[in-house]
């Protein structure tokens, strides 16, 4: 009598065999190679942010193959395009088609995005991820903690697997179990587009590189002196004479964000599972705005542009009706476009306004936020006014204290913590950066990640903070690369304090972890600084 050989087993060898000889679908016929040498293979906490909890099983191994398929949750659009996702980020490398499916049931081995019949501690952003011979399984309660699980999964496949073009190799996913959610519900990013405008597809690239960390918003900051970034339509010298040629800082930088590409950028973003966050800097910060319209100064006169990096020398007029029909004119169409709750109104700086006009122009200004169905978003500085307690406040000082702040938290107000001297990616890494600033003192990797954003700020607990935030601004970078080096690999870090548990937070543990990034970054092309403190692979 012949033995008969389980379907999954026969499906097991034909896949190392094809995997061996670098055979892959769609990719045509590979000359032999030899399967990549096993210390490669990512182990179940080798991932960052640090997972909650992650139990290995050595004799789960699965193995992508040509046969493997995407099975998304039946009747679900969100859960789909996560598959979709997916396998647009695994096709390149492997060359597998790895198609997309809703089938209840399969006999092939594959990748499963499931909604539902999670652990109670899951909630809206985690996930669970378990692995076995016979495939992936992805379990969340949204598809936002789909997407969280398929970012966990693309690191614990082998570095290649970010190339661009077909890799022969095996393609192993160790066996075990992750459970993981956030620490925090708000992990951002800023890019500042005013001090030197970033164009769209420069802006994608980092929307791609964020999400790979679970990071879940991205505030753009569009508008400063240097700036005008975003069309607006009732006043559209704004972009016309503070948008164009010889903006930015040294006159280098100038473009701005149509609302077809705003728009654009909205949607690819949300694909990503990321929520733009505007941000239009008032009172001060607006030598832009003053420089396209005459009538914001209280004289009637223009200012020149300006292209120098100096702060807190511009105001408009807290007592001109003007403003305040400029200011919702731009509040008013800024949120029709935005799809995301926040509006980031600045606030910052505003040292040529008086504490008694900054007051008058907040009391005027945050009615108009919430008017227009957002809720308001500003530096720490908001807090001085009595926002109301739905108002969020982004801290950004060095000394990890402020009166205002704490108070009102107190009331009931949440913040986001984006310290300058921890979070700031544009300040330098030591004083042989060749681009960035420094006034917040070099901020190197183990800077960006040895702080926790649950006491940091005195009089603040843990109850009190929305997330982080890891702000880049502009002054010195030109180039998606300046982007990458200043943001990589202090990006990461940041990330996994928004994300991973205190319990989980180890310097020794994340830069071993953050060294064996270094070999997708290469793979991508991300241009990252490779710090003295990490062994980078």
């Amino acid at each position: 009598m012949r033995k008969r050989i389980p379907v999954t087993s026969l499906l097991a060898a034909v896949t190392l065999g094809l995997s061996t000889l670098g055979l892959a679908a769609g990719a045509g016929t590979a000359a032999a190679t030899p399967p990549a040498p096993a210390h490669d293979k990512q182990g179940l906490s080798d991932v960052i942010p640090a997972p909650v909890e992650a139990e290995a099983d050595p004799e789960a191994d699965f193995w992508l193959s040509p046969f493997t398929h995407i099975r998304t949750e039946r009747g679900s659009a969100e859960a789909r395009e996560v598959g979709k996702y997916l396998a647009s980020t695994l096709r390149p490398a492997t060359g597998y088609p790895l198609p997309v499916t809703s089938a209840k049931h399969s006999f092939l081995p594959s990748i499963s995005l499931e909604l539902g019949r999670t652990d109670p501690r899951v909630g809206d952003q985690g996930y669970q991820l378990d692995v076995t011979k016979r495939g992936v399984t992805i379990k969340a309660n949204t598809a936002d903690g789909l997407f969280s699980g398929v970012q966990t999964l693309r690191q614990l496949l082998p570095a290649q697997i970010a190339a661009d073009s077909p890799q022969p190799r095996i393609w192993t996913v160790p066996g075990g179990n992750i459970l993981d959610y956030p620490r925090f519900g708000y992990r951002g990013a800023m890019l500042d587009l005013a001090r030197h405008f970033h164009e769209p597809d420069e802006i994608k690239a980092y929307i791609d590189q964020i999400a790979a960390y679970k990071i879940n918003y991205l505030h753009l900051h569009l508008t400063d002196d240097q700036g005008w970034r975003i069309q607006i339509d009732s006043w559209p010298e704004l972009t016309k004479k503070s948008g164009g040629p010889g903006t930015g800082v040294d006159g280098e930088g100038p473009g701005f964000l149509t609302k077809a590409e705003y728009a654009e950028l909205n949607a690819y973003a949300a694909s990503r599972h990321i929520t733009i966050i505007p941000e239009i800097d008032m009172p001060g910060h607006t030598n832009a705005a003053q420089h396209a319209y005459a009538e914001l100064n209280c004289d009637g006169v223009a200012v020149p542009p300006r292209t120098d990096i100096e702060v807190g020398y511009s105001s408009l007029c807290i007592d001109s009706e003007i403003t305040y029909t400029f200011v919702e004119d731009v509040i008013r169409e800024l949120a029709e476009m935005t799809p995301g709750p926040y509006l980031h109104i600045g606030g910052d700086e505003a040292h040529a306004t008086t504490d008694e006009d900054y007051r008058k122009f907040m009391d005027r200004v945050m009615p108009m936020v919430a008017k227009y169905g957002k809720t308001i978003y500003g530096w720490d500085e908001i807090m001085q006014v009595d926002p109301p307690t739905s108002a969020i406040g982004q801290f950004w000082d060095t000394d990890g204290q402020d009166a205002d702040v704490a108070e009102a938290v107190a009331r009931g107000n949440k913040i986001v913590l984006s310290p300058a001297n921890k979070a700031y990616l544009d300040m330098k890494y030591d004083e042989s950066t060749p681009i960035g600033l420094s006034w917040a003192g070099y901020v190197e990797v183990r800077d960006a990640y040895d702080w926790n954003p649950g006491n940091h700020v005195q009089d603040v607990p843990e109850s009190g903070v929305l997330g982080v935030e890891a702000p880049l601004w502009s002054e010195t970078l030109r180039t998606l690369d300046h982007i990458e080096y200043m943001a990589f690999p202090r990006l990461p870090a940041i990330a996994e304090l928004g994300w991973s548990t205190e319990a989980s937070h180890d310097w020794e543990s994340f830069r071993q972890r953050l060294g064996a990034q270094a070999p997708r970054w290469e793979q991508q092309g991300i241009n990252f600084y490779r710090s003295p403190q990490v062994d980078w692979q």
